[in-house]
């Protein structure tokens, strides 16, 4: 077998490896130096690409389009694992030229790695982005248990810097334990908190419509700013993602995320993330399919998005 044919099996839906002139690439952000409970998120961006290879032919049932030709996986980034800033640092170098060629899903990775990532698409856009956030957790405190910063910090870093349009900073699953100056940051900052207790029985796009009409609406209202998507695991209740360092029960149902990516995916996105899969605490694979499938229905999604309209 040819080293490219081996490097192919290892790809995210057994994409070409390597930059090519792909439209849409994966990248492996294989760090997790500030996990605060279990580590393991580093095996992450391994355990996603080799459960993405049960997804066939990689048609989507929804959005009826797949990543042939679409798609390429240029592997993990090269990083420091010990140094959080050296990490920071050279991950900059990469994700600025990597978004100048493509439209990125990366996995990762603890969250930490979400706050170069903005201050990368900020530079590379010329302007401050929103946010749809996804996570258990606010991650909005001011330090990182008694360190300036980390993956329960970068929310706050964000919107401090000017990263981030702040009142288009959305959360959804918000439910871990925090004082309320952490856990209403967002708010209080004009932005928007879904909690996980605040979706508790919205399943369908029908019943979730309110939920995503307030996203849309406040989008509108600040002209459509450009937008990312960071997508923390374990936003989902551990019996859809045992897999992940710090899981917290009462959470959102793959159902739910889905729901919400598949609806909201003619918005303007600029790229996404898909963070803190541990797959050590994984049970079935549970995790790492469940995160194959959402960066799937992302990408599935903004190549429809970015298709030409049929010819009648």
């Amino acid at each position: 077998m040819s080293n490219f044919a081996f490097l192919s099996q290892s790809t995210f839906l057994r994409s070409p490896a390597g930059a090519g002139q792909a439209p849409f690439a994966v990248a492996g952000v294989a760090w997790d130096g500030c996990v605060t409970n279990r580590p393991g998120a580093r095996m992450g961006p391994r355990a996603i690409r080799e459960a993405s290879h049960m997804l066939c032919d990689g048609t989507h049932p929804h959005f009826d389009v797949d990543l042939e030709r679409q798609l390429c996986d240029v592997g993990d980034l090269e990083l420091p694992n010990t140094s959080l800033e050296a990490m920071r640092a050279a991950m900059m170098l990469s994700v600025a030229k990597l978004i100048a060629q493509h439209h990125m899903a990366w996995l990762g990775g603890d969250h930490s790695i979400t706050l170069p990532l903005l201050r990368a698409y900020r530079a590379h856009l010329g302007q401050p982005l929103a946010v749809i956030h996804f996570d258990a957790h606010c991650d909005t405190w001011e330090d990182h248990f008694g360190e300036p910063s980390g993956h329960g910090t970068w929310v706050y870093e964000a919107i401090q810097e000017g990263l981030v349009v702040k009142e288009c900073f959305m959360q959804f699953g918000i439910r871990s334990a925090g004082v309320r100056e952490a856990r209403d940051y967002v708010k209080d900052q004009g932005g928007l908190i879904f909690t996980g207790r605040d979706l508790r029985g919205l399943e369908s796009p029908a019943q979730l419509m309110p939920v995503l009409q307030r996203v849309r609406q406040r989008l509108a209202e600040f002209g459509h700013p450009p937008l990312y998507l960071s997508l923390d695991i374990d936003c989902l209740d551990p019996a859809f993602a045992p897999g992940t360092g710090t899981p917290e029960p009462g959470g959102m149902s793959s159902n739910q995320v889905f729901s919400i990516l598949e609806d909201l995916a003619d918005l303007r996105f600029v790229g996404m993330d898909c963070v803190e899969v541990a797959p050590p605490y994984d049970h079935a694979d549970l995790t790492s399919s469940v995160a194959a499938q959402l960066v799937w229905t992302y990408l599935c999604g903004q190549v429809k998005r970015q298709s030409p309209p049929p010819h009648r």
